[in-house]
């Protein structure tokens, strides 16, 4: 057994003796889910996220793909594809940093601390930057509610071009 691979049976044993639930998506050990919990003092407090992990080959001199698999909203989240804009993760990883450092330290300081002038997200950015106040009950916003948000816009797009056609 190469040394990578060595490497990456253990930091995935470690990531799951740090009581993370696993679910691998293939017996090679290269991809699966972890379910993520939002930090505390954090607006985020309180969901619950599934995260894509992908070791590429080279793990861990190569970085891991980490995306969201459940929509989030953050300035540095793509909310369609779930992926991740970190610096550490995407420009600055080292050998050193390991499974649980990604779910410990880098994923709750995404959180804690985002980056709108580095936005994935410019909706979610513009907001976080113009009204921070609606920005947070925007992203504590159950899925439910935000269905029931859509679904309350989209009744008053349709009353509106009704009546539109009513009155013209």
């Amino acid at each position: 057994m190469s040394s990578p691979s060595k490497r990456r049976e253990m930091d995935l044993m470690k990531l799951m003796m740090s009581d993370y639930k696993v679910e691998m998506i293939n017996d090679g050990m290269q991809e699966f889910y972890v379910e993520f919990h939002g930090p505390k003092d954090s607006p985020y407090h309180g969901g619950v996220w599934r995260i894509r992990v992908e070791l590429p080959d080279a793990y861990p001199y190569k970085s891991p793909s980490i995306g969201f698999v459940n929509k989030i909203y953050h300035p540095n989240v793509d909310e369609m594809s779930g992926s991740v804009c970190l610096d550490v993760i995407n420009q600055t990883w080292s050998p050193m940093f390991d499974l649980v450092n990604v779910f410990e330290v880098f994923l709750p300081q995404l959180l804690l601390y985002p980056n709108p002038s580095d936005p994935l997200n410019g909706e979610a950015a513009a907001l976080m930057m113009r009204d921070r106040n609606t920005y947070e009950q925007r992203v504590k916003a159950k899925p439910s509610d935000k269905l029931l948000m859509e679904l309350i816009s989209m009744e008053l797009k349709y009353l509106s071009l009704a009546s539109e056609r009513l009155f013209t």
